[in-house]
């Protein structure tokens, strides 16, 4: 029990990087009130934990009803979980908040809360995948102290973005590019041991 909490805090961790977060989120509100900054940090976690919660509920009948086995989402799980650890090794964005301009140059910034914020910067591919493997198949005891890590991480996410600046003067860009390219290496492991975890249970059922 205690490896799994451990585990799944360090990559769920990663994976919703609540400290990579704050530069995008202070990039995204700069020149905003303060009211409405701490407004979208609240709306944007509420709206990925309601996500995040949804598919650690439905996902083995989501999976069940799609004819997947839990050690082929196992192996896919992984490998996607490895390509966002290259991302982050290698300093690529996992998404870019959009953007557009009026006639006048002018940068326009609708509601972000929704999207980038909630989907996918909190609630994205691999926060989902990560869900779907630490609920899938477990016992209730198991599926209620993930939900407790993934309450704390997404608690993480809310401090980080309502910190965003004090965040930023901190750390600074080269802080955070250091800690996520650390983070991503250890994505990386942990995405490896998925797909050795799911080609034993293929091997040896």
């Amino acid at each position: 029990m205690l490896e799994l909490i451990f585990n799944s805090f360090i990559t769920l961790l990663v994976v919703v990087d609540p400290l990579g977060l704050a530069p995008v989120f202070a990039a995204l509100t700069r020149g905003a009130p303060e009211g409405y900054r701490r407004q979208a940090a609240v709306r944007g976690t509420l709206l990925g934990a309601v996500i995040l919660f949804a598919f650690a509920f439905i996902g083995d009948g989501l999976l069940a009803a799609l004819g997947i086995g839990m050690p082929a989402f196992r192996i896919a799980g992984g490998i996607l979980l490895f390509l966002t650890a290259l991302d982050m090794v290698f300093g690529h964005p996992l998404g870019h908040p959009s953007q557009s301009q009026d006639q006048e140059g002018q940068v326009i910034k609708s509601d972000i809360s929704v999207f980038p914020l909630a989907i996918p910067l909190i609630a994205g591919p691999g926060a989902i995948t990560t869900v779907l493997l630490y609920t899938g198949g477990r016992s209730p005891a198991e599926t209620v102290a993930f939900l407790g890590v993934l309450t704390l991480v997404l608690a993480l996410v809310l401090g980080s973005l309502l910190l965003a600046p004090r965040v930023m003067r901190l750390f600074g860009e080269t802080g955070s590019d250091v800690i996520s390219r650390i983070l991503g290496v250890l994505l990386a492991a942990l995405a490896v041991q998925f797909v050795l975890d799911g080609l034993q249970a293929v091997l040896h059922p």
